[in-house]
């Protein structure tokens, strides 16, 4: 079977390298005794890890390839509403990127993670020991409720997201026999009619391209953390 490019490499490096830093991120946390990082400096690494992440894909979905562009992905409410009638009727149309409740999952996942990691900069652990960048321009009592809404929103809202976006995935895959794991590996996609292109449109030196946007990201987020009065010393 012929196939057709669908997702650009930098796009499918960061969806890989975002799920392995979430799970840095837990096991470093959950486990910091363990590996003898009682002062969680592999875990605030992470945090910062992650929300440059997330600066990077805003700005990848501006500049980066067709399917990673925003302007290409998400949908009016009422072509959401369309595309999940005609899901149940078991006529869903094929999508080379994100289809229209995809979409909604990718902003979901991304609004979580970045909220999670946001808290994460004021939050301190239980101890008072070692807190986020930005824990000493807020209150004692703030820190405390940043601490809790960080674990509240990964436990309650970021996990069962990750787990409706694996099990819609391998969902995919059985009953539609749609390839959306393989295609974040191999960014690649059958050859088929899908309804939003017939073949992504890759920019010009994604790399080098990707590279640019990722010290711009780091640049936001970590002079963004100094330029607020926060320290970057984990």
């Amino acid at each position: 079977m012929p196939y057709v490019r669908a997702w650009d490499l930098p796009t499918r490096l960061f969806h890989w390298t975002l799920l392995a830093l979430i799970a840095s991120a837990w096991i470093s946390y959950e486990f910091a005794e363990q590996i003898g990082d009682e002062t969680l400096v592999w875990h605030r690494a992470n945090g910062l890890a992650i929300l440059t992440l997330i600066v990077w894909r805003l700005l990848w979905g501006f500049v980066g390839s067709s399917t990673a562009r925003f302007s290409r992905f998400l949908r009016a409410p009422r072509t959401i509403a369309a595309y999940a009638a005609s899901l149940l009727k078991g006529r869903g149309a094929r999508y080379l990127g994100h289809n229209p409740l995809g979409a909604l999952m990718v902003v979901a996942l991304l609004a979580a993670i970045a909220v999670i990691a946001g808290f994460g900069l004021f939050a301190t652990d239980d101890n008072d020991l070692v807190g986020g960048p930005l824990y000493r321009l807020v209150e004692e009592s703030q820190n405390t409720r940043a601490a809790r809404l960080h674990a509240l929103i990964f436990d309650f809202v970021l996990l069962p997201l990750i787990a409706l976006h694996v099990a819609v995935n391998v969902g995919y895959a059985l009953a539609k026999k749609e390839p959306l794991i393989r295609a974040m590996i191999t960014g690649k996609k059958p050859d088929e009619p899908y309804a939003d292109a017939r073949e992504a449109e890759i920019v010009s030196h994604p790399i080098l391209r990707a590279l640019v946007c990722l010290i711009a990201a780091a640049v936001i987020v970590l002079g963004g953390i100094l330029a607020a009065g926060g320290r970057l010393a984990l």
